[in-house]
């Protein structure tokens, strides 16, 4: 095989490092994605990569930052380390002129958490995936070690720490052990963050990997020191994957691809690689779709532990005792914690209340984990809605941008001024909203803003008119229903009235770790239980491409709750 490298960019403009191996000749035109453990780089999976098992794939790696070659410092966040992977996985498919549909992925340790939350997050269509050893709970054996490392990086964001995984804890092979001590490019040491944030995810992951549909192999060492080898087994028993194997390897310890009889696992991966390449492109799955729906059914109409209810309860008087004092609270017990006037104030993230005791009960308020995700998601789709405004500007077009359920849109009146020249439209079903909204137009004298009560789920409402935007937004509102059927009108509207090779832009709410909670707590702006429904990106997405819009990009907050997804429409009217 001949071998290239060189470096690519990421989301963030950083440049790593990248190594590709083709087959003399020409090959099948199957693309593999070897992913390095963590400590590691790609060099070392060069033996693997030329192993007769991938004969006639082209195969790429990358170090991640901090590793290997790539001159870049190591991430304090796992969710870069996503990012990078979906990355990488654009700059294949251009390098190579491929769709994801003809990639399959192999991931070891860190980086089979790499994957498996790209999978889930941005619900890619790629041909399967194969996790070993993957890492989703570490061995750390000091007692409260999360805790306390947590705790530390408030105090030290910047710490590392070494690790305690030596080469005997790897492979029973003596040779691989001698490589690997000798080796000058493995990295002994994680920022502190990073590891605690992996932990946080992996465990979000497992979880709710109902939300996964791709074609998944597991192979688990059974004596593996390093990292909780049954948890690996609860993921695998939650997949949705019509396609999935789970294989034990008896014996093997963690660095199963350097372990004495590693050719066994290589031939596993090999093997389901063969099928998911034969097998036809994944169908809509159900399972996967509906789910969510019993979820909220179960929150909306089941009952709870008498625990869980007195807890509620009590968060319930608390509120209602001292709630008023926090600016936020008060303005959501007035109009709702959905509301566009929640959102404002949410937005502006400065503590109020009625006195000291008051500013403090706010502050923890807004820093609560859904609302700082709603900030990062607001900030996500101002920075897309930009991009696509840049390139319709670039191409000679006017740009024409509706929100259809926008609330007072202070982040589209704030576009509006950047943007003299651009047309901005928001609807929204609030009286209330919009008259917020055309007051905070009129006092920045805006008059390429216009505000209209509209229903973004009346079909009829998308009938008619001149107005052909080529921006269409639609945030933050579809997770308040739970009908999929209902979500299509409005769907079905903006199909109709984009114009053609126009952008959607859409928010998405995939997981969120306070349902139940807000639910059992929080009142909407009808001064009901506030109960809302998440879909999976991968459901979310295909609703989309139903009605003829094929997805390009996505962003996603640190958590994992809120996405952002631009499509372009190309379906036919």
């Amino acid at each position: 095989m001949k071998t290239h490298t060189g470096h690519f960019e990421s989301f963030d403009k950083s440049r790593l490092f990248y190594r590709q191996w083709e087959p003399e000749g020409g090959g099948s035109g199957k693309i593999v994605l070897l992913l390095h453990r963590g400590h590691e780089h790609s060099e070392r999976l060069d033996p693997i990569a030329r192993n007769r098992a991938f004969e006639g794939c082209t195969l790429y790696s990358y170090d991640n930052r901090g590793h290997g070659q790539t001159d870049v410092p190591a991430t304090y966040e796992f969710m870069n380390l996503v990012r990078d992977l979906d990355a990488f996985v654009r700059f294949v498919c251009e390098r190579e002129g491929k769709r994801e549909e003809e990639l399959f992925i192999v991931a070891n340790s860190v980086a089979g958490v790499v994957a498996s939350t790209w999978v889930h997050d941005y619900a890619p269509k790629i041909r399967g995936m194969a996790l070993i050893a993957p890492a989703f709970r570490i061995k750390l054996y000091v007692p409260f070690a999360k805790a306390f490392l947590k705790l530390a990086t408030r105090f030290r964001p910047e710490l590392q720490i070494k690790s305690y995984v030596t080469s005997r804890f790897l492979t029973h092979d003596v040779a691989e052990q001698l490589r690997y001590d000798e080796d000058p490019l493995i990295t002994p040491e994680i920022p502190a963050r990073q590891l605690t944030t992996l932990l946080d995810t992996g465990r979000r992951v497992v979880e709710d990997a109902r939300a996964i549909v791709t074609p998944t192999l597991v192979l688990s060492a059974t004596q593996d020191y390093v990292v909780d080898s049954s948890v690996q087994g609860d993921f695998y028993a939650n997949l949705s994957s019509p396609r999935k194997r789970f294989v034990p390897l008896e014996g093997f310890y963690h660095g199963v691809l350097y372990e004495e009889g590693a050719q066994r696992a290589i031939d596993e991966v090999a093997d389901f690689m063969k099928e998911c390449f034969a097998a036809p492109e994944q169908p809509m799955l159900e399972a996967a779709v509906t789910w969510t729906q019993e979820e909220r059914d179960r929150i909306a109409y089941g009952s709870l532990p008498l625990h869980r209810e007195a807890n509620y309860a009590l968060q319930r008087g608390l509120m209602r005792r001292f709630g008023a004092m926090s600016e936020g609270i008060r303005i959501g017990l007035k109009y709702g914690f959905d509301s566009g006037v929640t959102l404002d104030y949410v937005y502006r993230n400065e503590a109020s209340g009625t006195n000291p005791l008051g500013r403090v009960i706010d502050r923890g308020y807004l820093d609560s984990i859904g609302w700082r995700g709603i900030r990062q998601r607001k900030a996500n789709a101002i920075e897309t809605i930009r991009e696509k405004i840049d390139l319709l500007r670039e191409a000679g077009e006017r740009v024409r941008i509706l929100d259809i359920a926008g609330g007072p849109a202070r982040y589209l009146i704030e576009l509006a001024a950047e943007y003299p020249e651009i047309e901005v439209r928001v609807r929204d079903y609030q009286a209330q909203n919009v008259a917020e909204g055309r007051e905070l137009a009129e006092a920045r004298n805006l008059f390429n803003i216009r505000y209209e009560q509209v229903d973004a789920f009346d079909p009829a409402s998308y009938e008619g008119g001149n107005f052909r935007p080529n921006i269409v937004v639609v945030s933050g509102v579809f997770e308040l229903f739970g009908d999929n059927m209902l979500i299509g009108n409005a769907i079905g509207g903006v199909a109709g009235m984009i114009a053609e090779g126009g952008w959607l832009v859409y928010t998405g709410q995939p997981w969120h770790p306070q349902l139940e909670q807000i639910a059992n707590v929080l009142g909407n702006h009808r001064q009901q239980k506030w109960i809302m429904r998440r879909r999976s990106q991968y459901e979310l997405d295909l609703l989309f491409a139903e009605a003829g819009f094929e997805k390009e990009g996505m962003k996603i907050d640190d958590w994992g709750i809120f996405t952002v997804s631009a499509a372009r429409f190309a379906g036919e009217r």
